[in-house]
């Protein structure tokens, strides 16, 4: 079973997702979920949850359809406090994303004012890959997030410009033998695919094996979203769809 590896219900501080929508959702669509909630100190807006209360009211959720996640953000000042959350409890998955740069969050337009892109984007790379050499995650989380709220006449995150960048975190995560998420929120036209082949093309030439496949989804009905074509890219290029149980790496047959 295909799961959709990357979701949000309410104990996500930006999301109102039921549960059971998410659940209902998936099954129409013969889907395994892991839920990862938002644990992220740095944040405005309390992004953070109770373990317990979370486990508590899954319980009975969770099994071989259904995990129990986490999606930390990674930033330098919280290091600790997120090695204590995620030894807090027993998460089937932990997500690493950078959602913040030098304190500032990334997510706002109003971040980039004033900022030229390639600074902008080398300063990501850079954050992302000290924090992934040293946090405690098993996937690391949608590589292109930045692109999501640039304001730039193109926001790619294109390859050739920043391979130094890219490169270095890609090895780290091979190195580490943690594993690449293909998230499919900007994956609505063909130019997406096109823009992220060199990525994970050169995270398989370095060695990486397996991907996990994410819609980031806060509502239930974007669950799944692009999955067959996501698929596709990732077939092509020679990667293993995987999510994880008891952090521990579940593979996927596409057949």
């Amino acid at each position: 079973m295909i799961f959709d590896s990357h979701t949000h219900t309410k104990f996500s501080a930006d999301s109102k997702m039921k549960a059971s929508d998410a659940v209902a959702r998936a099954s129409s669509l013969n889907l395994g979920l892991v839920f990862t909630e938002h644990f992220d100190e740095e944040l405005e807006g309390n992004f953070k949850f109770n373990p317990a209360e979370y486990f508590g009211e899954y319980k009975n959720l969770r099994g071989d359809k259904v995990h129990l996640g986490v999606e930390v953000g990674l930033t330098k000042t919280a290091r600790e406090v997120n090695k204590n959350f995620v030894d807090s409890a027993d998460f089937d998955q932990v997500i690493g994303s950078i959602h913040m740069l030098y304190g500032e969050d990334i997510y706002h337009k109003e971040y980039f004012h004033g900022k030229d892109k390639f600074s902008v984007y080398t300063n990501y790379f850079s954050v992302m890959a000290e924090e992934a050499a040293v946090q405690d995650f098993d996937v690391l989380g949608h590589i292109d997030y930045i692109c999501r709220a640039a304001t730039y006449d193109d926001t790619s995150i294109d390859y050739n410009t920043f391979k130094a960048y890219i490169d270095k975190v890609l090895k780290i995560v091979v190195e580490r033998e943690k594993v690449l998420e293909l998230n499919t929120r900007r994956l609505k036209r063909d130019e997406i695919f096109t823009e992220l082949k060199p990525v994970y093309e050169q995270y398989k030439k370095l060695g990486g094996r397996y991907v996990t496949i994410g819609s980031d989804a806060h509502r239930a009905e974007v669950i799944g979203d692009h999955f067959k074509a996501a698929l596709k890219f990732i077939e092509e290029i020679g990667l293993m769809p995987v999510t994880f149980c008891e952090r521990k790496i579940e593979k996927i047959s596409l057949t």
